[in-house]
């Protein structure tokens, strides 16, 4: 599985997508957005709503939300315990 992820400096949201990628045990390949990158997201993905943004094997899966879901549904990750 081939990840790349879109970030920000202080995203919290990000840190939390790292997170998730830890629990799946899987490598990421992440596009700090800041400095000389700083507009790349928007010029690889006009559409994107922020970030973190991912993309899995090419396809677009979007924000931290979207791709917990998916995790969730290939039975990469589990639910936290309540």
């Amino acid at each position: 599985m081939q990840i790349k992820m879109y970030t920000k400096p202080g995203c919290k949201y990000c840190r939390q997508a790292k997170i998730l990628f830890e629990r799946a045990n899987l490598e990421w390949e992440e596009i700090n957005c800041v400095g000389e990158n700083v507009d790349l997201l928007k010029q690889d993905y006009p559409d994107a709503g922020g970030y973190p943004w991912i993309i899995i094997d090419g396809e677009v899966i979007g924000p931290l939300t979207e791709t917990a879901k998916l995790f969730l549904e290939k039975g990469l990750v589990t639910a936290p315990q309540k």
